[in-house]
């Protein structure tokens, strides 16, 4: 049987292919990045901030092993600011960070897959001239590290798929380590190397190793911030403080349309949630029936919402520590009141509450992206001293021109979805699993499982909006086109008429 592969260019490796064939294209995409993120910087010379910024820089002053968010990134503002204060070698820092990791997949990508000239045009823009990781860039928060780590980590899978080596076991699990204490989504990406693991041409112990290296990492790391989390609240939890205002969110949604009895919630803190939850659902206003146009993040944001409202109640925190304890002891109540609801109403919960998240997910929300510093000519005291800025001020060349500049990546997202189903089910119906070569159809498998795993995350377990996205979206278009190529190939090669010499981009037949 005749299969389509791919192979390198000019039998070259890839050191050679990358920094010999390519150094003077490697040159100009590194030039032409800095000279934009120069000209991006003149606009926006300070960084971003929002409220996940300030509670980030918090911990990090205060040595927090937990917080309301993942520690992560907190870690390493405390340890990148014994090496600069600097707000803008701080973001400098992040945007080359991505600059590095993009042009490490998008060689790989050329180098070891059949591309067209679109293709590689189209990623060639949206990896090296895109606004959308300018601005996120721009931001004190841990998303463009994230997508940065995120986007060598499937690189580093698709070389074990072509060219395993023992070191990519090591770098892959350290990778998802340090993006697991970024953001918990990782918690898919084990699945993923393992899949790929059993799929690579390696011994058995490789495979082994492999599989198991990352959560050998991970592990400790849950048991150390569960037990971080008991110090400060006196409850292991984990994920520590969000998760259990997570489950109580999501719970929230339905409750103004389901039946249940009061006094079959498991204690009176329970209790107290859900009348407070009622009261607040029996305002004439009827807040309910606007939540389908929220970001399903509601009930954790939203200061006259149920949630807070309890812990107003019972905590006063008078300083930056005891506001996290505050969070996390309440955390520990939502958490029970959140799951009893789910367990219990698993239909209104599907109905009220993943419908919109479904919704979030293919067109997720611009959110804190649309306007530059929530709108706001001042940052907040502790970025102020953090950054050593003499003054609070802030300023911009316009605060509402990234929200016209973004707009289209929303519908983008929903488009390339349904790009990607479209191609693979046309690579399907053309037998690509069978005429390509196997790395080629681990590399499919392996990508479809990946954004199928996201989509299920996000939409049972997260809160969506574009930053959380902006990986899968970047996968979506690279893969979609891919599979635009392969089919483009698979379609001539169904041609009677044609000769093995007119395949112009795979050299070998199997």
């Amino acid at each position: 049987m005749e299969k389509l592969n791919k192979q390198p260019p000019s039998g070259s490796k890839f050191s050679a292919f990358a920094f010999r064939e390519n150094k003077v294209y490697c040159a100009v995409i590194l030039g032409l990045m800095l000279l934009q993120f120069v000209a991006f910087k003149l606009c926006y010379p300070f960084p971003d901030f929002f409220s996940d910024s300030y509670s980030y820089i918090m911990a990090a002053a205060l040595h927090l092993d937990v917080n309301i968010w993942p520690i992560g990134y907190s870690w390493f503002l405390r340890d990148f600011h014994h090496l600069s204060h600097s707000g803008l070698a701080l973001i400098s820092f992040q945007y080359v960070c991505w600059a590095f990791a993009a042009l490490y997949f998008y060689l790989t990508i050329t180098y070891l897959y059949t591309t067209g000239r679109t293709t590689r045009t189209f990623l060639c823009l949206f990896l090296f001239f895109n606004p959308l990781f300018l601005y996120v860039a721009n931001y004190v928060t841990s998303d463009i590290l994230f997508i940065s780590m995120s986007t060598v980590w499937l690189t580093q899978l698709l070389w074990i798929l072509h060219r395993p080596r023992l070191y990519q076991v090591f770098t892959q699990a350290i990778l998802i380590f340090i993006m697991f204490t970024f953001r918990y989504n990782a918690m898919i990406y084990p699945l993923i190397a393992a899949g790929v693991f059993l799929l690579s041409k390696q011994r058995l112990w490789f495979k082994f190793i492999g599989i198991l290296s990352a959560p050998v990492l991970i592990v400790p790391f849950v048991i150390f911030s569960s037990q971080a989390a008991k110090k400060m609240t006196g409850t292991a939890q984990f994920p520590p403080i969000l998760g259990g205002w997570q489950w109580a969110n999501n719970a929230l949604y339905m409750r103004a349309y389901i039946e249940e009895d009061s006094n079959a919630f498991p204690n009176s803190q329970t209790r107290e949630v859900d009348r407070l939850a009622r009261q607040y659902f029996s305002q004439p206003s009827r807040p309910q029936d606007l939540l389908f146009s929220e970001v399903a993040n509601f009930f954790i944001r939203h200061p006259d919402a149920p949630l807070k409202q309890y812990m107003r109640r019972h905590f006063q925190p008078t300083d930056l520590y005891r506001d996290v304890q505050a969070w996390g002891k309440s955390a520990v109540v939502f958490d029970q009141y959140g799951k009893f609801l789910i367990r219990r109403h698993l239909l209104a919960y599907a109905r009220y509450y993943l419908l919109i998240n479904t919704k979030n997910y293919l067109i997720p929300p611009l959110e804190k992206l649309e306007i530059y510093n929530l709108g706001s000519d001042e940052m907040w005291q502790p970025a102020q001293f953090w950054f050593h800025y003499s003054s609070p001020k802030v300023w911009s060349v316009s605060k509402v021109l990234q929200g016209s500049l973004l707009a289209p990546f929303p519908p983008l997202f929903a488009f390339l979805n349904l790009y990607f189903a479209t191609e693979l089910l046309i690579f399907i119906r053309r037998r690509g699993f069978k005429k390509t070569g196997q790395s080629v159809q681990y590399t499919i498998i392996t990508i479809a499982s990946f954004l199928a795993l996201n989509a299920a995350f996000s939409i049972f377990a997260n809160i969506i909006v574009i930053r959380y996205e902006i990986f899968p979206m970047l996968v979506f278009l690279c893969f979609a086109m891919l599979l635009t190529d392969y089919n483009e190939l698979l379609s001539r090669s169904q041609d009677p008429t044609r000769t093995r010499s007119s395949l112009r981009w795979e050299s070998a037949v199997n």
